[in-house]
């Protein structure tokens, strides 16, 4: 993937992409539901706000039982199968100049990524964190100066509950489907993280000029007294 097309998909927010998807029927728009930044932690600098466009890379976590933790949930049927070589620390494995997007099982009380993974895929060139489930260690976190994005927090290690199962596969979150290589967008001013899977980039970029300028049509008529189905009429449904 070229990095001109990323910058190019960068002039644009994740509301755009994701309405640009919505129109080629992309399951779930591309929006990865319920994640959200990672709260600032007092007496840190915030991070500059800014868009980061990158590469997803993959992470796909299992249940497991402890002691503390002894019924873990059932795996189901179309689980993806086991890495041979996914063994270890995750962290090691990141792929640098990505977006690492870790599936956690649901309903577990763990985190599935703490400050000392954090670092290491900082170190290892990671752009970005997104967890579909909870992290924790949140100061060391902010620290690192990585955009961190997750459903939660928690104050339970990862061995507690879970353990690294595959790595660069396809995991879901929400009704998106994020396979290796699809470009990610954390956007903090839309609150958002989009990924547009490869294949539909170049019409996403066809559509996307189209789309929002149309809605500035919109918005410019809406402005000057018009209602809005007859602006909609004009313009989004020509």
């Amino acid at each position: 993937m070229a990095s001109s097309k990323w910058k190019e998909l960068s002039r644009y927010s994740a509301c755009d992409i994701a309405d640009a998807l919505l129109k080629l029927g992309v399951p779930g728009a591309g929006f990865l539901p319920d994640i959200t930044p990672m709260p600032h932690t007092s007496g840190l600098r915030k991070p500059e706000l800014k868009k980061i466009i990158a590469p997803a890379s993959t992470f796909l976590m299992a249940p497991k039982a402890t002691p503390s933790f002894p019924n873990p949930v059932t795996l189901s049927k179309d689980f993806p199968k086991s890495n041979s070589s996914a063994t270890g620390p995750y962290a090691d494995l990141t792929q640098p100049g990505t977006v690492v997007i870790v599936s956690q099982p649901p309903g577990q009380s763990c985190a599935v990524m703490g400050g000392i993974m954090a670092e290491r895929m900082k170190v290892l060139g990671a752009q970005g964190v997104v967890v579909d489930g909870r992290v924790r260690d949140l100061v060391a976190l902010a620290e690192t100066g990585l955009p961190i994005w997750s459903k939660g927090s928690s104050i339970i290690g990862a061995g507690a509950e879970t353990r690294l199962h595959a790595y660069e596969v396809p995991v879901r979150v929400g009704k998106t489907v994020i396979e290796p290589g699809d470009i990610v967008m954390i956007d903090p001013f839309e609150n958002g993280v989009v990924a547009v899977p490869q294949g539909k980039v170049d019409e996403v970029l066809q559509l996307l000029p189209k789309l929002v300028g149309a809605d500035d049509k919109v918005i410019s008529d809406v402005k000057n007294g018009r209602r809005v189905d007859e602006a909609f009429e004009e313009h989004r449904n020509a």
